[in-house]
């Protein structure tokens, strides 16, 4: 049925001509039972579109149907009710925080089974073996993995690889898994990896493998990152900073540098699947890489109007710069005249001035050669915009479009 077929009733959600389903139809359509969408409903996670003020009955828009079908599937999985209403904001504004949300509940279910596991163990032993004077069994300790992995780098290297990240790392109660740099030990390269949802920073070297074992991800607290990083600062070799071991456990990393070694716990979080987005930043054939000196390009992006854009996660207002290229590869900065704007072959990229600012700086600061050069992969208005050193794609900064 429509809109117009349902009479003075309540409709703040509704749009003249929307298709409207019954709550049985709906509950049909999308998986859910009829005490579940009442439930989401006083529970202001799915709100009907419509409601017969006569009669209180509750109808639904069929563009609310692939809402309640991912309510259908996260119900089955048994996601926390809190997060629900927060992963139907993120679906289509920001799919990395969601896959996080996701990455987070599928972790406490496997910590979970993993108790359970160890419960299990701990009947089967007291089924089998009794204690005879009726003493209970002490509770099984948890099973605690020690280091499996371990790299031995240049402590330069690896210090300019902190200050290629470290600025993407941002604190955030709500999301701990991103207030710390993921280490990744995979055979003799050492990865980092940081990230605010918004902005992604990667850096890798080579090393020496010192324990062998599989590729091994832990994410280190920024408190651990700092220090190690004041700690390579104080080498008496500003060239390679001395040889610096890392050590990735799961309950555990340490760096040893200098005679001196500094420790911490792992953030309690799985690290995300972070190449899902690199593969969408990699380059298209659609896409357009760009060379562009890096004082000029921050010169225009301070000097070039910006637009202020509300950020649709947080609500956080910020100055986007548009960049334009056209196919010939020439690059601007600010909107420019309306009929360059108009012309098809002109591909315009809106991005976060503070954050693309905030990448120079951290590509800068490790660039030994002093060269300045930088490459701009552009792919599009919806795909991520990846910023690099010319001839170096070790170290690189990912950042998500704004939609203009």
């Amino acid at each position: 049925m429509t809109l117009d077929l349902v009479e003075g009733a309540e409709s703040p959600d509704v749009e003249a001509g929307d298709e409207l389903l019954s709550i049985g139809e709906m509950a049909r359509a999308s998986g859910l039972t009829v005490s579940a969408l009442r439930f989401y409903d006083s529970a202001g996670v799915l709100a009907p579109a419509l409601v017969d003020p006569a009669t209180g009955y509750r109808w639904y828009a069929t563009r609310q149907l692939p809402d309640a079908r991912l309510l259908a599937g996260l119900r089955r999985i048994g996601m926390p009710l809190a997060d629900l209403g927060r992963l139907l904001d993120l679906r289509g504004s920001d799919p990395i925080a969601a896959s996080t949300l996701l990455d987070a509940h599928l972790r406490r279910l496997e910590d979970g089974l993993a108790d359970a596991r160890r419960e299990i163990t701990r009947l089967r032993t007291l089924l089998l073996d009794p204690v005879p004077d009726g003493t209970p069994h002490p509770p099984a300790e948890p099973r605690r993995v020690g280091f499996r992995v371990g790299l031995t780098v240049p402590g330069a290297e690896l210090a300019a690889a902190v200050d290629a990240v470290r600025f993407a790392a941002r604190l955030n109660p709500a999301l701990p898994v991103l207030g710390g740099v993921w280490f990744e030990a995979d055979g003799h390269v050492l990865r980092l990896i940081a990230t605010d949802r918004y902005r992604m920073a990667v850096a890798e070297l080579d090393g020496v493998p010192t324990r062998d074992g599989p590729r091994r991800a832990v994410i280190a607290p920024v408190g651990f990152v700092d220090e190690a990083r004041a700690l390579l600062a104080e080498s008496d070799d500003p060239t390679t900073g001395g040889p610096t071991t890392v050590s990735l456990g799961t309950d555990r990393i340490s760096l040893h540098a200098r005679g001196r070694r500094i420790t911490a716990t792992p953030l309690d979080d799985e690290v995300p699947d972070y190449r899902r987005l690199l593969r969408e930043a990699a380059d298209d054939p659609a896409g357009r890489r760009v060379a562009v000196d890096a004082s000029r390009l921050r010169s225009w992006l301070a000097t070039a109007p910006a637009r202020t854009v509300v950020r649709p996660g947080d609500g956080a207002r910020c100055a986007v710069s548009v960049l334009s290229v056209d196919s010939t590869g020439e690059l601007t900065v600010g909107d420019g005249p309306a009929e360059r704007v108009a012309e098809p072959d002109v591909l315009r990229i809106g991005v976060n001035r503070e954050f693309l600012l905030d990448a120079l700086d951290a590509l800068e600061a490790g660039d030994a050669t002093g060269g300045g050069q930088l490459l701009l992969d552009l792919n599009g208005p919806i795909r991520p915009l990846a910023v690099r050193r010319a001839g170096n794609d070790r170290a690189f900064s990912i950042l998500m479009p704004v939609q203009l």
